[in-house]
């Protein structure tokens, strides 16, 4: 009963990182597959695991905790990945998903980061890192997509505009609109 009592806390913190983990997870996600699998997908299995080992999770910050959960969600991706592409299976993918996911969320820490930072500076960014991928997620999904897609897809608004089915000039209003709902919604915390 005793152990019980010691993970339900933690069990709260982690849903803290579902959309940390939902932002990171649309961030590596291969828009191709959404027909036959969905970041959502990704996303309940690695709640679903991370929930599971949480008795056994040693780690003492949030930092660890989004490290641990960064690495149950790229294993996931992975295994997702090969299984929807058996027969065309890359070993270099699978190994490449951790070092893209981490890739990914340093962009969005460094989006927010600052030179020489102290260790409470430190825990404040990865509070702010929570607090835009929450962000993220409550942004209208047009908006939520085109922004994922430029920002950190690298996309052209001509292929944004191509692959939402939209004109160049309506994805730079759907940017526009994107980052300044973005900035609201983080000063508003």
């Amino acid at each position: 009963m005793e152990r019980r009592k010691s993970v339900e806390p933690a069990s709260v913190e982690l849903e803290r990182f579902r959309p940390y983990l939902e932002f990171l997870a649309r961030a590596q996600f291969d828009h191709r597959l959404q027909s036959k699998l969905g970041p959502s997908d990704i996303i309940q299995q690695t709640m679903l695991q991370a929930h599971r080992g949480l008795p056994d999770h040693r780690g003492e910050n949030s930092a660890q905790m989004a490290a641990w959960l960064r690495q149950i969600l790229a294993r996931n991706l992975a295994h997702a990945t090969r299984d929807l592409h058996r027969d065309k299976r890359d070993v270099r993918r699978e190994r490449s998903l951790q070092q893209q996911l981490d890739a990914s969320s340093v962009r969005l820490e460094r989006w927010i980061a600052a030179d020489g930072e102290t260790p409470s500076e430190i825990a404040d960014r990865n509070e702010r890192s929570l607090r835009i991928a929450e962000a993220m997620a409550g942004l209208p999904d047009d908006q939520r997509v085109a922004l994922e897609l430029h920002y950190w897809h690298g996309w052209k608004l001509a292929d944004i505009a191509n692959h939402l089915d939209r004109s160049s000039a309506a994805v730079g209003g759907l940017l526009h609109r994107g980052l300044k709902g973005l900035r609201e919604r983080i000063a508003a915390d």
